[in-house]
């Protein structure tokens, strides 16, 4: 599958992972929102701490708008895996097209450093 026209950079597998290892975490011991409606909206409160975005989404439009919005409120993202994995990572027995952490939990430290390996990606 081809990358998404919203994918401005090439994540490492490993960080994905990661990312989706602290959705779990947050999920249990934090507090998590689900899809792009619930995403979006946590994201224009600034109230997200993190976010989480499915690269298979069709059509591309659906979640084309969270990359603008994460960098314009400084909230670092990262596009990664498919909805079955963040739907699987939050929990849910259906697909979610992306997420967001508002309350990482006991995944504090291990978001931030995530957040690092991310800003130095971008630049």
């Amino acid at each position: 599958m081809s990358k998404p026209f919203y994918v401005n950079v090439d994540i490492p597998v490993e960080l994905k992972q990661e990312a989706l290892k602290i959705l779990e975490k947050a999920r249990d011991t934090g507090k998590t929102r689900k899809g792009t409606n619930e995403t979006t909206k946590a994201i224009e409160r600034n109230q997200a701490k993190f976010v989480l975005i499915a690269d298979d989404v069709q059509p591309p439009e659906i979640v084309a708008h969270l990359p603008l919005l994460c960098e314009e409120k400084n909230i670092p993202y990262v596009v990664c895996g498919s909805k079955k994995d963040i739907g699987k990572a939050l929990g849910l027995e259906v697909q979610s097209s992306s997420a967001g952490i508002l309350n990482p939990g006991s995944a504090k430290e291990a978001l931030a450093a995530l957040a690092k390996k991310l800003t130095a990606l971008k630049k």
